[in-house]
């Protein structure tokens, strides 16, 4: 006979649901500095990626907006000139249901935009090309290690204050 009980580890663990309800560009500001200078050429560029995340919860039951906010400089190898200057604010809004309360937060700035990174990526990618430049591809974030560095960091501001 089989043990049909709601007792068992299997039935108390939650499932956890995650729906992108939508996804969209809520800002994006591309400057071609190079072109601007009127020089052209070719140059060594040298690449900073700087990443941040937001998360809050909507009105709606369930429902969850995470941002991932890039700023993107392009400089010549030695630092002197800048190539170019993207920035990127891209929001996903999200369905998630079976998620404690204290797991929340990190799977909202980790699992969140690592669903989200793909099209973050595209976007870059053909954005950069469009404006002049090699398609920059962004090397994969680790979201992970982001998240525990705000934490540290956030650990310190508190630990001094």
């Amino acid at each position: 006979m089989t043990d049909t009980s709601t007792n068992s580890p299997e039935a108390q663990v939650p499932q956890v649901r995650m729906n992108v309800l939508t996804q969209y560009i809520r800002d994006m500001s591309f400057e071609n500095i190079l072109a601007q200078k009127g020089t052209s050429g070719e140059v060594v560029p040298d690449v900073k990626v700087q990443v941040s995340l937001d998360a809050r919860k909507r009105t709606a039951d369930h429902q969850y907006e995470v941002a991932t906010k890039l700023n993107v400089v392009s400089t010549v190898k030695d630092g002197t000139d800048k190539l170019f200057l993207l920035e990127l604010d891209y929001v996903g809004v999200f369905h998630i249901e079976g998620v404690p309360d204290e797991q929340m937060h990190p799977f909202l700035l980790i699992e969140c935009p690592r669903m989200l990174f793909p099209f973050v990526r595209r976007i870059v990618s053909d954005v950069t090309r469009d404006g002049g430049f090699p398609p920059l591809n962004l090397e994969t974030i680790d979201f992970v290690a982001l998240y525990r560095n705000e934490l540290l960091r956030r650990q310190q501001i508190s630990g001094n204050a």
